[in-house]
């Protein structure tokens, strides 16, 4: 079926006639990546763009960066924003939902948009080198090949401007780089009233308006039109991802096992790893791991979640005999007893019960202790030997814990042997992480949602020595008592008067909970009197759901408005996904 694209006139825009979705959301047009590229429609939230009215002279209207009105060359280059003629939403067979605005938000068409994530964009390019791309046989603007890639479509685009600029995946782009561009369906709004389907951004740019130096108001001759009704028309039409047939599927998986082997001739495995990750190959290879890290960053917490059944050795408070054991003297035999510590029997116990599970001993406050009980301690876990008698078991771990000389008075440097028996990891709680963290330790709803809202400015607070302050450990304590006793001004006493002030201002602004959510206990009309703070605390306050009811809470928010659906999976998605 055949569609009729057009551009909005000056009159829709800026005059008498201007249409509601004008209206209501301005004249200002966001810019995407694909269309930045070309370095005609601007860069970044607004744009240029053209619209099919004169202003006589022999020009056209267009809308600048700032929306407003301004006149350019017949024969210039520009954005285009186009609209669609659309007298019933219901015939057009496409996903439609309601957007921020009010209005109906219609995907119709696809288009590159938007700047694949840096990892995937070096991903595809490393494909792109080694030919295992596979091409759709469509291309956009005539120049475009269109490649798939576990089942999504991409344009590869060179960087072709004098000025670097940074796209809408954070990456700083500069000459000669190649840009990687998801193709993905075009957002349009609906204007019922008139009858038309509007884009919601300048998807392309650099298009010549006329071929002729006077515009006379006849959009139907210009060059804009053609190339609205031809190219773009055949652009937005979505191609079909390629099957392959088996021999194909076995070729092209033959040639990837050899890239891979020629790429990675060790086997080994590369990619970003976390601290977890590090902490947890250091128990299975058998290597001593040391987490460093100020007070409350969740250092025990980590090791309880390898070993809930952890063996913890608190070494600040230690003495010889509860660390090495103790003789005693046998009266009857005349012979001294060698009795191992109670810590030592435990470990053994858990080893000899579980032998095919590892369990860790863990040194917690290391750095804290007396240099002779560091001395014992380095012993144990240089030689795996306590007292130079007992041996740990062979499935039992060695982890250890302390405060850095900055973050603790009562610290000590340890020897440099002693400090060279370990891995050291270096424990950085961020926002991000302690949100995954309270997610799984079901921490009070109404304080994740605030350190969510507050993106984690609230986290942690200055310690002055007279007054409370806010940090990662008090937070979780925080829960505790707003689950015990449900009072949020009692928690100053854990994190100060300032921050609890804003909390209980926070926590006093009408939200729908995920409680609400999963009973449906909500109605349209409380979605549509929400302001934006509200909607977004709401939001943020949802992504505690759990992997079963994620999609049930996804499709909710997305009644809030595509940006806070989008803000919502910023949170919830795997970093690959996002």
């Amino acid at each position: 079926m055949n569609y009729t694209y057009r551009l909005l006139s000056q009159e829709q825009v800026f005059g008498e006639e201007r249409i509601d979705v004008i209206r209501a959301i301005g004249t200002k047009c966001g810019v995407s990546d694909f269309a930045a590229l070309s370095g005609v429609a601007g860069q970044g939230s607004a744009g240029r763009w053209f619209l099919s009215s004169t202003p006589g002279y022999g020009d056209v209207c267009a809308v600048d960066e700032s929306g407003s009105q301004r006149v350019a060359y017949s024969t210039s280059r520009g954005g285009v924003r186009p609209v669609m003629e659309c007298a019933d939403l219901s015939g057009l067979s496409c996903e439609s939902r309601k957007d921020i605005s009010g209005f109906e938000e219609a995907e119709f068409g696809e288009y590159p948009q938007n700047a694949a994530d840096k990892t995937l964009a070096g991903t595809l390019e490393q494909e792109f080198a080694e030919g295992l791309l596979r091409k759709t046989g469509k291309t956009y603007q005539a120049q475009y090949e269109e490649f798939q890639y576990e089942g999504a479509k991409y344009i590869r685009v060179p960087y072709l401007l004098e000025e670097g600029c940074r796209l809408s995946n954070g990456k700083n782009y500069g000459d000669g780089d190649p840009v990687w561009i998801k193709v993905s369906p075009v957002k349009w709004l609906y204007d019922k009233a008139a009858g038309l389907l509007v884009s919601k951004t300048i998807l392309a740019s650099g298009m010549l308006f006329s071929a002729e130096n006077y515009y006379d108001g006849d959009f139907e001759k210009t060059a804009m039109h053609t190339y609205l009704n031809t190219s773009l028309a055949a652009d937005l039409r979505p191609s079909e991802l390629r099957v392959m047939t088996p021999e194909e599927e076995a070729e092209y998986e033959e040639n990837r096992k050899r890239v891979m082997r020629r790429k990675n001739p060790y086997g080994l495995k590369f990619g970003e790893v976390s601290e977890e990750d590090i902490i947890k190959g250091a128990i299975e290879s058998n290597v001593p791991v040391f987490l460093h890290g100020p007070s409350s960053e969740g250092k025990s917490a980590r090791v309880k979640q390898i070993d809930p059944d952890c063996v913890i050795l608190y070494l600040r408070n230690a003495t010889p005999d509860s660390l090495n054991g103790r003789s005693v003297y046998n009266q009857s035999t005349g012979e001294m007893i060698d009795i191992p510590p109670a810590w030592f029997k435990k470990v053994q116990a858990k080893c000899q019960e579980e032998p095919d599970k590892l369990h860790v001993v863990f040194f917690d406050e290391i750095n804290n202790a007396l240099p002779s009980i560091q001395g014992m301690a380095f012993n144990i876990v240089l030689d795996r030997e306590v007292n130079g008698i007992w041996r740990l078991p062979d499935n039992a771990r060695i982890v250890a814990a302390g405060n850095d000389m900055k973050d603790s008075l009562a610290a000590q440097q340890l020897a440099a042997p002693f400090f060279n028996r370990f891995a050291h990891v270096y424990i950085n709680t961020t926002t991000e992480k302690w949100l995954k963290w309270a997610r799984e330790n079901k921490i009070h709803p109404a304080i994740y949602a605030y350190i969510a809202c507050k993106r984690g400015e609230t986290l942690r607070s200055k310690y002055d020595g007279e007054k409370p302050n806010a940090d990662p450990r008090k937070w979780e304590m925080a829960s505790k008592m707003l689950y015990g006793v449900g009072r949020p001004e009692m928690l100053r006493a854990l994190i100060g008067e300032d921050i609890t002030e804003e909390f209980v201002q926070f926590c006093s602004q009408p939200v729908i909970t995920l409680e609400d959510v999963l009973s449906g206990n909500y109605s349209d009309r409380e979605l549509e009197n929400m302001n934006t703070s509200q909607r977004y605390a709401t939001t943020v306050g949802l992504t505690q759901a759990d992997d079963e009811n994620l999609e049930t809470v996804r499709n909710f928010v997305s009644k809030l408005g595509e940006e806070f659906r989008a803000v919502f999976d910023s949170y919830v998605l795997p970093e690959e996904e996002k």
